[in-house]
């Protein structure tokens, strides 16, 4: 059958050949990518249980090994439906090749992000979950590529920070932390009696598991305009440091308005002259 001089029943069969194979294509796709992310999971999994790996960096691990495993499926995919138009691929390669050099002497930017991100991966620099500091940002690592790394701050902004910008990696994750605590009493109060009480509860927070050494008085830190300022130091498990200070304050509040110790307030002296 012809129609405007095209075999009609030769053109069907050709594209719905075609179309058969990019939706089987598809299908294979659909399974295969969600199959191989699950056994990249289950891998890392095993390995970090018979290896002792830190869950930190398995996560870091799988994060970017799941960004690789999609780049290699994506272009592979691109690789067949090429092939399923019966396109040439050596001409196609050598043109991307040409066009990539010529992309890469404008791009030192993007190769640098790379090499970056390798050594950052390789040093163990950061790892997912980890409270950092670096190139202006400070929050939690949610994910390290090998050209951006995704760093959430407290107030729930997600940075995407390149990687050649990462310079000064400060990691608040590594080991115990210090909780720090000044408090201010007046001029007027006992300050023996003032820590006393405040060893007194230092004592009770060092039955506190959040503590692995300390809380302890050092005693005093220093002079204000109206306040002698006495100093509370301990190490706890890391990132637990800003709630025990919130609760050592709130018993150091509690415990000097049981004892009569005042904590001072700025004051207002308003002076009248009369002529």
């Amino acid at each position: 059958m012809t129609l405007f001089g095209i075999d009609l029943t030769n053109f069907i069969d050709t594209y719905l050949s075609i179309a058969i194979k990019i939706i089987i294509l598809l299908i294979a796709y659909a399974i295969v990518s969600p199959l191989g992310k699950k056994v990249i999971t289950k891998a890392l999994a095993k390995t970090a249980t018979r290896e002792s790996i830190s869950q930190a960096r398995v996560k870091t691990l799988e994060k970017l090994l799941l960004n690789i495993y999609t780049y290699i499926l994506i272009f592979v995919f691109i690789t067949m439906l090429f092939g399923i138009f019966d396109l040439e691929l050596g001409p196609l390669l050598a043109t991307a090749g040409v066009l990539g050099l010529a992309i890469g002497f404008g791009a030192q930017g993007l190769v640098s992000d790379i090499v970056t991100g390798f050594f950052i991966l390789l040093e163990k620099q950061i790892e997912v979950d980890e409270y950092v500091s670096t190139a202006g940002y400070s929050g939690i690592v949610e994910e390290i590529g090998l050209r951006t790394t995704k760093i959430r701050s407290f107030d729930g902004t997600l940075n995407f920070i390149p990687n050649r910008q990462m310079e000064g990696v400060s990691n608040h994750s590594r080991g115990t932390m210090r909780a720090l605590v000044d408090i201010g009493i007046s001029y007027d109060d006992n300050i023996d009696h003032a820590m006393s009480v405040l060893q007194k509860i230092c004592d009770e927070f060092q039955q506190d598991e959040r503590f692995v050494e300390g809380p302890d008085v050092l005693g005093v830190q220093g002079f204000g305009s109206s306040e002698v300022v006495l100093r509370i130091l301990g190490r706890t498990e890391n990132m637990q440091q800003w709630a025990a200070e919130r609760d050592i304050r709130k018993r150091i509040k509690e415990e000097f308005d049981t004892n009569g110790i005042e904590i001072p307030f700025p004051h207002q002296v308003n002076i009248t002259k009369q002529s």
